[in-house]
């Protein structure tokens, strides 16, 4: 009855994880329609774009107060509609600080409900005891393929965002709405000590964070900078200059999903060590190529590299004992960080040196998981002695 509930479960989280994705997917498409309907230049828009990632980092720290009030599954299932309707938000705005606002909303929203849908992963993992994170993350990721092909379709229809927006996420509230009924709660929250209001990261997940850090670097450089690197450097035109980060998408969709079948016959560790070498491969191919083909396959090979990097930090989070959620949210602080700095600092590198030298800083954080993967393999460490779990362990041995 047991496994029944919790396939259910992992059924329905993968349906948030790929919803959470959709959101993101429906809004990125969307980003040139405000730039011209604010009349904003590129730098102001791009100071706009911060506001996201500010608005998650200074939220997240909340989520697990919030768990210890309502539990995770009520939690979610409050938050993740609240979610969708941000993404309206944005497009209503009618000037820049406005936009801020409603930006630092739909980061704060986004941050949480992150938090929350990784933790009901971990819950779902220690039920079924098998890896489990990371094909929720390809789903996030399908999510966002779908949705941004949507997108892109509105956007060449001419329809105007407020009207894609408000559908989308009506839509995606509805099936959130369905989708976060009868999932797993961990025990009573009566039990514990209640957290801060402001829970910040504990000190212990910071290796972990270190680790999510550097692939998140890599991922985010590499989706940010990639299409201009294949016209910069490659002399592609843009068209064909694109499909880098189709391929960087696609590449970390396939992999994530498939993730779960590699990290149960190889271990986290073994996972993570084969994704550095595979990402340090796609790196070089990058900083050394001139041609379209080769440049591409290396943005390729790097998201294939670091694809599982970040859901296995999750998940060992999640099972490193005291509040999961808290545990969840430090890592989740300090990775949003990394995707944060990652685009300013290889454009700041790009403009003192070249594009080239500022990829060989990216492949050297996309190599470091190579490096830092036994950092997964250290045995949770709780109060009680006894908070590891049992899929935990079995990964861990690896």
């Amino acid at each position: 009855m047991t496994d029944r509930v919790s396939l259910r479960s992992r059924r329905r989280v993968s349906v948030v994880f790929a919803g959470h994705g959709a959101v993101v997917g429906a809004f990125a498409t969307r980003i040139p329609w405000l730039q011209q309907h604010l009349g904003l230049s590129d730098s102001t828009l791009g100071v706009a774009l911060l506001a996201p990632a500010l608005g998650s980092f200074v939220a997240m720290p909340f989520t697990s107060r919030l768990v210890h009030r309502l539990g995770n599954s009520r939690a979610l299932r409050c938050l993740f509609p609240l979610w969708c309707g941000s993404l309206v938000l944005p497009a209503l705005a009618p000037n820049l600080p406005a936009l801020c606002l409603a930006l630092g909303i739909f980061g704060a929203t986004s941050g949480m409900t992150d938090v929350l849908m990784n933790a009901q992963g971990v819950l779902v993992e220690q039920r079924l005891r098998r890896p489990v994170i990371p094909s929720l993350h390809g789903m996030w990721a399908v999510g966002g393929l779908v949705s941004s092909g949507c997108g892109a379709l509105a956007a060449g229809a001419g329809i105007d965002a407020r009207l894609h927006f408000a559908v989308t996420s009506a839509v995606l509230a509805g099936i959130g709405l369905l989708a976060t009924r009868h999932l797993l709660e961990a025990d009573p929250t009566e039990a514990r000590q209640p957290p801060p209001r402001f829970a910040l990261p504990p000190l212990s997940t910071l290796p972990l964070g270190i680790l999510g850090f550097c692939a998140v670097f890599a991922e985010g450089a590499s989706g940010n900078w990639s299409a201009v690197y294949l016209t910069s450097t490659a002399n592609a035109p843009e068209g064909i200059a694109a499909l880098s980060y189709t391929g960087l998408s696609f590449t970390l969709a396939l992999a994530r999903l498939a993730s779960g079948f590699v990290v149960t016959r190889l271990g986290p560790v073994r996972t993570v060590r084969l994704g550095g070498g595979i990402a340090a491969l796609g790196g070089t191919l990058v900083v050394l190529g001139r041609t379209p083909p080769v440049v591409i396959a290396g943005f390729a090979l790097i998201g294939t590299g670091v694809a599982a990097v970040l859901p296995l930090t999750f998940s060992a989070a999640g099972g490193h004992g005291g509040d999961p959620s808290r545990n969840i949210a430090g890592v989740a602080t300090i990775t949003y960080t990394s995707n944060l700095l990652a685009p300013a600092v290889t454009g700041a590198v790009a403009d003192a040196t070249s594009l080239p030298t500022a990829f060989a800083l990216v492949t050297a954080f996309a190599t470091c998981p190579l490096f830092l993967a036994s950092t997964l393999a250290k045995p949770a460490q709780s109060p009680g002695g006894e908070r590891q779990s049992a899929p935990q362990r079995a990964d861990l041995s690896s």
